[in-house]
């Protein structure tokens, strides 16, 4: 079963940091692009990261600079740590597989990713 599992969200004050995790099975992690996605209350999906099966980084404009994704291959495992948060970062906190190996996709579609987490709560809030 191709499943993703996230972890790490919780409960920070601006300013603070959180590092979420996303763990794969049942598919070749290291030959998919891989993504996060966040949606606030009330508000639609947001395309927040993206990581190529080689590593190179995409950022939304509102969190470049504070968020950083990377990978571990090895322990099929994608990562966000999360920087300088602000009250706006609070979100459910998704990753996301595309269809095809080695195929960057950067939109929140939800019908342009075939496998989704159930999703990290972060909350930033003094």
């Amino acid at each position: 079963e191709v499943q993703l599992v996230e972890s790490g969200g919780g409960l920070v004050q601006p300013g603070g940091s959180l590092r979420l995790s996303c763990v794969a099975s049942g598919f070749t992690f290291s030959s998919y692009a891989m993504t996060w996605v966040r949606q606030a209350p009330g508000k639609a999906l947001e395309w927040v990261s993206s990581i190529t099966n080689e590593g190179y980084t995409y950022y939304a404009n509102s969190v470049t600079g504070r968020f950083t994704i990377s990978r571990d291959n090895a322990e099929s495992t994608l990562y966000l740590q999360l920087n300088s948060l602000k009250t706006e970062d609070t979100a459910m906190y998704y990753c996301a597989k595309p269809r095809l190996p080695r195929v960057m996709v950067i939109t929140p579609r939800r019908d342009d990713y075939d496998v989704w987490g159930q999703g990290t709560q972060v909350t930033v809030s003094s």
